[in-house]
């Protein structure tokens, strides 16, 4: 467990010790943002995030507005689905505790600013949470150097086990405080009790020292089985659409709607590749995906938007 903590910690440019494990990704977004407006409810009670977030961040800010814990500003994205740093400046108020945007996104793959993101927190004296699962072990992730003071993590997404995630929490400069959601024996620094899942703790420490060693390679090769699908489809097809940022995106995420067509009934046709119309979390609805309307697409586009992922084990041939 000590080994995976300085792997995983290490990836990050975080400290050991700043590493609390947590069951997944839902739960380290859950603690970091129900935790820190308990502890820090003397100061204010303002939550800053954006539209496109995934739902472990929109929901629990939507638990803690149910419950008038908190008031909570969700800020628009541009047609490309980022966030403008002066947006978040104009929604800090007097009572704000915590801007959470995350470092990636999951369906279109565009990446924040969040280096700006992160200046402007420390300015004003304000915690920032990230959600880098899309981002961690993927692209170079730098806590120190974007700023933040709370970064969730999960395994899934880089090859490792499944149900074992992170939330690295800022030491110092400052120090960062949570009010646990789960009491019991004082574990991971008092932060979140329970028995440690081991085995899935050491499979995240090593998918973490690979994605850390081989994260340059395979961005390059990433990048140019991208490329390749993306201009395979748009040469063959007419009406069809990028969604995200054309350069500011994750390597491995192509994210294309397809003009008169019903995406359902798209993925069904396509038998031999796994390709989805919106996030895993929200597979059971067939409501169009809430973070491509965000960015403007009508919602009859919306539904025909298939978002392929490609990942270390695909090869040209598959592409083809």
């Amino acid at each position: 467990v000590d080994r995976a903590r300085n792997q995983i910690a290490s990836l990050i440019n975080g400290k050991s010790k700043e590493i609390i494990f947590t069951s997944g990704a839902t739960e380290s977004d859950n603690l970091a943002i129900k935790g820190v407006l308990e502890f820090y409810k003397d100061k204010g009670n303002h939550i800053i995030t954006c539209v496109t977030e995934h739902k472990a961040v929109l929901d629990s800010c939507r638990t803690l507005e149910r419950n008038a814990k908190a008031t909570v500003t969700y800020l628009k994205v541009d047609k490309y689905g980022m966030v403008d740093p002066d947006d978040v400046r104009t929604a800090i108020t007097d009572k704000t505790v915590l801007i959470s945007i995350m470092y990636a996104n999951n369906e279109v793959g565009t990446i924040h600013p969040i280096r700006e993101i992160g200046k402007i927190a420390k300015e004003k004296g304000i915690i920032f949470h990230c959600d880098a699962v899309q981002a961690a072990g993927k692209i170079p992730v730098d806590a120190e150097r974007d700023g933040i003071d709370l970064l969730a993590m999960s395994a899934h997404k880089i090859y490792g086990p499944k149900g074992v995630g992170a939330l690295w929490v800022r030491s110092k400069g400052p120090r960062v405080r949570l009010t646990p959601m789960i009491d019991g024996g004082g574990h991971e620094r008092g932060m979140r009790s329970g028995t440690l899942n081991v085995t899935g703790i050491v499979g995240f420490g090593k998918a973490c020292e690979i994605a850390q060693h081989e994260m340059s390679d395979e961005n390059v090769k990433l990048l140019e089985l991208r490329n390749k699908l993306q201009a395979g489809l748009f040469e063959r097809l007419d009406e069809i659409y990028l969604n995200g940022h054309p350069t500011e995106r994750l390597p491995g995420n192509l994210n294309v709607s397809f003009a008169y067509v019903e995406g359902e009934s798209l993925l069904m046709g396509i038998n031999d590749i796994a390709v989805s119309s919106g996030s895993a979390c929200t597979s059971a609805t067939l409501e169009p995906s809430y973070v491509i309307r965000a960015l403007g697409v009508n919602e009859e586009l919306a539904h025909s938007s298939i978002r392929f992922g490609l990942g270390r084990f695909n090869n040209e041939d598959e592409v083809e």
